[in-house]
């Protein structure tokens, strides 16, 4: 079930949400991506990070296409957007905060080929949308959102929101969306010993049912454990600090009494994933001490 969705307040200009239909994608065309973010990610090709800890993709991902998932994940992202846009619910180009989440997705981007190559080819967008769920996601191709009630909520610094931005983004970038949906064509059975004479027409059609479940994929434990530390390297080297990552999940869980939120359901336990998180800082504690560091900070959600 999709979440209810709230109007974002536009705190800088009051303009219409409608108007926040702007891709991304032409927000860098026009405010680039050349900087002290993509020199790093030059500088850092050669610091292993947390890549040793990451294992080989699925096989099983191969079933499904990229090209035809990330197509699929383009048109759900944009019929989110105009639903949201439509109830007002879609925050404007100026919002402060939406400003904000694109200038850390600015800095993050350039590190993310180094996890996967279809990365450069993303038409990366981002958008803020109105709903006191404590949400985000990265869906293939790049297409990021994040729930105004995260940021309102749980009163995030910058850190905090690469951590999570970085987790999203790691889904994506190894692509475990794809790989559970090749998982699901298997276990339908429409991958058997006649899987050869079936054709791509056949497996495009199921991966096409699949795709369907997209905003509502939950990914397992393994899956998440993953995104956590490659979200890790990535904040690391974009100038932000890993160790948000225990402060934030801290915050998770005292939100929510205890319990994850939807969006890490299949998360393990809050105590594993803190440990988790505090073994791999010695990995990535170096890629953030000798990051280029934003030269901008901003202020949390406003409470009130």
């Amino acid at each position: 079930m999709k979440p209810a969705l709230s109007t974002v307040q536009d705190a800088a200009c009051g303009c219409c949400a409608l108007r926040s239909r702007r891709l991304f994608s032409q927000w860098l065309a026009v405010g680039g991506m050349v900087g002290l973010a993509g020199s790093a990610a030059a500088q850092d090709d050669n610091a292993a990070g947390v890549r040793d800890d990451v294992g080989r993709a699925s096989r099983l991902a191969k079933l499904v296409p990229a090209e035809q998932l990330e197509g699929q994940a383009a048109q759900q992202y944009l019929q989110l957007t105009r639903e949201a846009g439509a109830q007002r619910a879609l925050a404007p180009p100026k919002h402060p905060q939406l400003l904000r989440l694109r200038a850390i997705a600015q800095r993050i981007i350039p590190f993310a080929p180094a996890w996967n190559e279809r990365a450069r080819q993303w038409q990366w967008e981002v958008n803020l949308l109105g709903s006191m769920e404590l949400n985000a996601f990265c869906m293939p191709g790049g297409k990021i959102a994040f729930y105004s009630g995260i940021l309102k909520k749980l009163q995030l610094d910058d850190d905090e929101v690469a951590a999570i931005m970085g987790h999203e983004m790691a889904h994506a970038l190894r692509e475990h969306a794809r790989e559970r949906m090749g998982k699901g064509l298997a276990t339908r059975g429409l991958i058997d010993i006649g899987s050869a004479l079936l054709g791509l027409g056949q497996l495009a059609r199921g991966a096409a049912d699949l795709g369907g479940q997209l905003l509502s994929l939950k990914f397992s434990r393994d899956d998440e454990t993953e995104a956590d530390i490659v979200g890790m390297d990535l904040a690391a080297r974009a100038g932000y600090d890993p160790s948000a990552g225990v402060t934030l999940w801290q915050k998770m869980m005292a939100a929510n009494q205890g319990a994850p939120p939807q969006w890490l359901s299949t998360h393990p336990a809050s105590t594993t994933r803190i440990q988790d998180i505090q073994a791999k800082l010695p990995k990535v504690l170096p890629l953030f001490d000798k990051a280029a560091k934003p030269t901008q900070r901003y202020a949390p959600y406003p409470a009130a």
